[in-house]
């Protein structure tokens, strides 16, 4: 297939294709010159528009290409990240399911231990009931002490109280709820037990020399618990504390305790009646001693003290009346009469 161009045949096809093209010298000088135009007024047609344009364009090419770099570190740092995420939830998940697992092999535990604390609170209370009936006989612990068995049990006995005490730090239980369990049954045998040994010539005077830490534990648990729980056990220490001051030793220990006045204002107005009659027991016992009623001497001299212990004269229960006002008038031969 051929055309004309400049009057002269030109052959199209794929066999002349590389051949050469004769054009007439007219139509080259003018395509020349044409050529030459379009260089010369190309600057002007194309306006500072149209460059900034193609700058702007060539800008953001450059721009697209840093965005796409980008864009490339950041999935890596997404996939980086996702693994990382992966990681930490497996992670999370074991240690959820391992937690989980602590938690019932806690609880089990827990029931467990509470199994061996009820078996360990049956069995001392069976075995401290045994041991505050026969501590009721003197020779029984005439025996003990010679045996060299007591120092040991008093030990033992701290100890026991001391936890005992602790438990109380709380808000404690009603009496309803805590009287016949058998943790409140084995204190309370454990504190017959030591009453009872206190009761005894050398039992009390052991207990002055060497049972300082059980003395102080038995004042201890006296200001723990509240007005109207536990009356009896209360009642029990002040046995003890009060078969001690017996000793002159034993009193002067128990004397030099801060706490001892405080503590007999306190169990004075105690609600329940054997327990005020125990307080004032030993309020007497401390004040047949001379050498006490020097240290304690202005806190016995306390009208307030009079007042409590005269309040208890009027009491319905003989025995406590009666020793409220023996109390009332020992107080009164360090006083003076009320007038």
């Amino acid at each position: 297939m051929s055309t004309l161009y400049g009057g002269k045949s030109v052959d199209h096809s794929p066999k002349a294709k590389d051949a050469f093209v004769r054009v007439r010298k007219r139509d080259l000088e003018k395509l020349t010159t044409e050529v030459m135009q379009l260089r010369e007024f190309l600057p002007r047609v194309l306006n500072g528009d149209l460059t900034e344009m193609l700058l702007k364009a060539r800008r953001a090419e450059t721009k697209k290409e840093q965005l796409e770099q980008e864009q490339n570190q950041l999935r890596q740092e997404c996939s980086h990240l996702q693994s990382r995420l992966d990681a930490a939830h497996s992670e999370c998940q074991r240690e959820r399911e391992e937690k989980l697992l602590l938690r019932e092999q806690l609880w089990q535990s827990g029931a467990e231990l509470q199994q061996q604390a009820d078996f360990c609170s049956t069995m001392g209370s069976a075995a401290c009931s045994l041991l505050w009936s026969g501590s009721s006989r003197e020779e029984t612990v005439t025996t003990w002490l010679a045996d060299g068995k007591l120092s040991s049990f008093l030990t033992v006995a701290a100890q026991t109280l001391e936890s005992f005490a602790k438990s109380l730090d709380g808000e404690i239980k009603s009496p309803q709820e805590d009287h016949n369990s058998h943790e409140h049954q084995f204190v309370l045998a454990l504190v017959g037990t030591i009453t009872n040994i206190a009761a005894v010539a050398c039992g009390r005077d052991f207990l002055s020399s060497s049972g300082h830490a059980l003395l102080d534990t038995l004042m201890k648990l006296l200001q723990l618990i509240k007005p109207c729980v536990f009356p009896r056990l209360k009642a029990l220490m002040l046995m003890a504390l009060y078969n001690v001051s017996i000793s002159v030793k034993g009193l002067k220990y128990i004397t030099e305790n801060k706490d001892l006045t405080p503590l007999i204002w306190t169990l004075l107005d105690d609600e329940h009646w054997e327990v005020s009659l125990h307080c004032l027991r030993l309020l007497q016992s401390v004040l047949l001693e001379e050498e006490v009623l020097l240290l304690l001497g202005s806190s016995l001299l306390d009208p307030d003290l009079r007042a409590r212990v005269s309040r208890l004269t009027s009491s319905l229960q003989p025995s406590l009346r009666a020793t409220a006002q023996q109390t009332l008038e020992d107080l009164q031969a360090l006083t003076g009469p009320v007038r």
